[in-house]
């Protein structure tokens, strides 16, 4: 599946999300609960969140050219950045629609047909976030996994308004529809900090996962015992689904340069079969000259 290809799953989510607040409006207009009202505002950010992301994917697709050689694909941290924005902003508006109702307590309406309604949006938002969530994961689309993660979200923030909601009729305690809506935005909170904070570590250039290095590593280590030769200056990260590694390759100083292009050739290629999506750089240099051991540090030493 091509990376042009996910775009349509994000006209999934966009889908889901407009269906999800038509549903969830009418359910908070008969029966007027605050929690309800709450999960109708969390799928606008849905939606919002589904347009931004088919927006990164579209871009993120674009193959790699003259002013961005590294190619695109780090543009889908800018769209799971902007939807856990959105996330937070949106549990702020909850808040701010629930304690007013906390303070003053207001009977529900029509509450079987709503808490009916409301459930129908839930089916919809949980079948499409695990189709989103199995997708992302497969073929490592942060973007795709931020708006699944937030489906879920939503899911069980509508798990806990109906439950709330629920409670309500049954005790007849007014209370708990906006205690249920705060609890639901703290939760929204949480999530939409989660999401901001993996987004900033992606453009931050965070390292690839300690399992993909890990990979990384036992091919390194089979050419260090079959050729005898070292390694270091290892570097590297992630933008979006594409892993970048570079590292120096020392080889005795008496080998032809053709025989160390050649092994670099066999490393790389090791390297690219064992980790998907990688883009592999390597530097040849000689075991017995001690300036390529300055390399040895993240930062090369500045010449005197």
């Amino acid at each position: 599946m091509s990376r042009d290809s996910l775009t349509r799953f994000a006209w999934l989510s966009i889908a889901a999300a407009v269906v999800t607040i038509g549903l969830k409006t009418v359910a908070y207009v008969v029966t007027g609960s605050v929690g309800l009202l709450s999960d109708a505002i969390e799928s606008i950010v849905n939606l919002v969140g589904g347009v931004m992301a088919l927006a990164m994917l579209t871009v993120a697709a674009k193959p790699a050219d003259e002013d961005h050689a590294y190619g695109h694909s780090k543009a889908e941290y800018f769209s799971s950045g902007v939807e856990g924005t959105l996330i937070v902003l949106a549990a702020v508006s909850i808040a701010v629609a629930s304690l007013p109702r906390f303070l003053h307590p207001k009977p529900l309406e029509q509450i079987g047909l709503g808490l009916a309604v409301s459930m129908a949006a839930s089916l919809v938002n949980l079948g499409v976030a695990l189709l989103l969530l199995q997708v992302g994961r497969r073929r490592e689309s942060i973007t795709l996994e931020a708006n699944a993660r937030h489906l879920l979200s939503d899911v069980w923030t509508s798990v806990g308004v109906l439950v709330g909601v629920g409670l309500v009729a049954v005790t007849g305690w007014h209370w708990l529809d906006p205690v249920v809506a705060l609890l639901v935005a703290a939760n929204i909170v949480w999530t939409g900090t989660k999401i901001v904070r993996r987004s900033i570590a992606g453009l931050m250039d965070k390292a690839i996962s300690t399992d993909d290095l890990a990979v990384v590593q036992k091919v390194l280590d089979a050419y260090r015992a079959k050729e005898g030769v070292q390694f270091h200056a290892l570097l590297t990260r992630q933008a979006g689904s594409k892993k970048f590694v570079s590292f120096h390759v020392l080889v005795p100083g008496e080998w032809p340069v053709q025989r160390g292009h050649e092994l670099l050739e066999r490393i790389e290629a090791d390297i690219r079969r064992a980790l998907a999506n990688s883009l592999v750089f390597t530097h040849l240099e000689p075991l017995d000259d001690p300036t390529s051991w300055d390399d040895e540090k993240l930062e090369r030493p500045e010449p005197t």
